[in-house]
């Protein structure tokens, strides 16, 4: 059974007795504003795309991704989801340690526990906010008894929407040049500059991996998009465990049509980013004296929170359930507790409904 995710809408709606398109799901990280106008249109005009198989790699795929961020196609490979990646990681790089910089999501650990290889965690303090320790990955990394070979840093992260400045991470790279750096780069687009703060397109760093995604900012998760750019030596490894037709056909004609309509694509990213900073500062503000509630910083649109009083995760999760609305308990991320939950922004009504009722916490025994 796999259980390191978020909440379950069908779930959510039995115990409520009602459809499940009238739970509102602020548990899962997906764009309020998305998929992008036409893109739907463009797949139901493209549906008999299903009856021919895909092509085999994604080539083409591939090389607009490529173009988009303009590096070499053989640095580039597409798969289906970056979960595809995460689980080959240990096999691909051959690690033996792998250190998570955590709190952080499920699968890292997990892609780890299905190749037998051995990791752990360093994780970042609420004292500090959150973010990540750099410093102290170097250290581990630095103490050869602990055999690390390879470090996974969520940027923004997940679920407590921390950010690693680019410069920071290049003094990794480059003090450790021996070690394997996977950046999980699903959330940036959200996050102002994003651009200039990718290691998508650094190409100095052999030991350097980024894995990107359309599922989030797009909204598209169904359609499972993602990519890993990386030194073509490195790809090649990735290449060995990769299965043809990994990538369906609509996830491709997807990619394609959102690549190829850049001004239009670019556009619909830009008003998301805006869209989302007006809509974060006004949550935090809604609920800025509530006193049984902490909401911590997020560079990106999803938000994690304390909960003060003596209550716990499970105890609100229900709460804000009963009024229909599924946000995400914290308790199965390594590094929390029962005592965190964390919520994705939709548009404003929505988030002033969960506002109203966390304000209501304080009251509760």
């Amino acid at each position: 059974m796999i259980t390191g995710h978020g909440g379950n809408v069908k779930s959510l709606a039995q115990r409520s007795g009602c459809p499940i398109n009238e739970i509102i799901d602020m548990s899962c990280n997906l764009n309020p504003l998305g998929p992008p106008s036409g893109l739907e249109d463009y797949l139901m005009e493209n549906i008999k795309e299903i009856r021919s198989l895909p092509e085999p790699d994604a080539g083409e795929m591939v090389r607009k991704f490529a173009g988009y961020h303009d590096i070499d196609h053989k640095r580039v490979m597409a798969g289906n989801g970056t979960t595809s990646f995460i689980y080959t990681i240990p096999a691909a790089l051959k690690s033996k340690h792998l250190l998570i910089a955590g709190p952080s999501y499920a699968d890292y650990r997990d892609g780890c526990i299905m190749h037998n290889t051995a990791f752990s965690f360093c994780l970042a303090e609420k004292k500090l906010l959150f973010q990540p320790d750099l410093s102290k990955i170097s250290e581990l990394i630095s103490d050869k008894k602990n055999e690390i070979d390879t470090v996974i840093i969520c940027n923004p992260n997940n679920p407590t929407g921390t950010l690693v400045q680019k410069s920071n991470i290049i003094e990794l790279l480059e003090k450790h040049p021996d070690t394997f750096f996977v950046i999980d780069e699903s959330y940036l687009p959200f996050v102002d500059n994003a651009e200039e703060i990718s290691l998508t397109a650094e190409t100095g760093f052999p030991n350097l991996m980024v894995l990107s995604s359309m599922s989030k900012i797009f909204r598209i998760p169904g359609l499972r998009t993602g990519f890993l750019s990386a030194h073509p030596d490195i790809v090649e490894n990735f290449m060995k465990y990769y299965q043809p037709w990994s990538v369906n056909a609509l996830a491709q004609a997807a990619v394609i049509y959102l690549l190829e309509n850049r001004d239009k694509t670019d556009s619909f990213i830009k008003k998301s980013r805006k869209f989302i900073k007006k809509e974060k500062q006004l949550f935090y503000d809604s609920l800025s004296s509530c006193s049984g509630i902490r909401l911590f910083a997020s560079e990106t649109y999803f938000i994690i929170a304390e909960l003060l009083n003596d209550i716990t995760a499970d105890k609100v999760c229900r709460i804000v359930g009963d009024e229909k609305i599924l946000i995400r308990n914290c308790a199965n991320f390594h590094g929390l507790s029962d005592r965190f939950v964390r919520f994705s922004l939709k548009e404003r009504k929505i988030n002033m409904k969960l506002a109203g009722i966390l304000k209501k916490i304080e009251e509760i025994k």
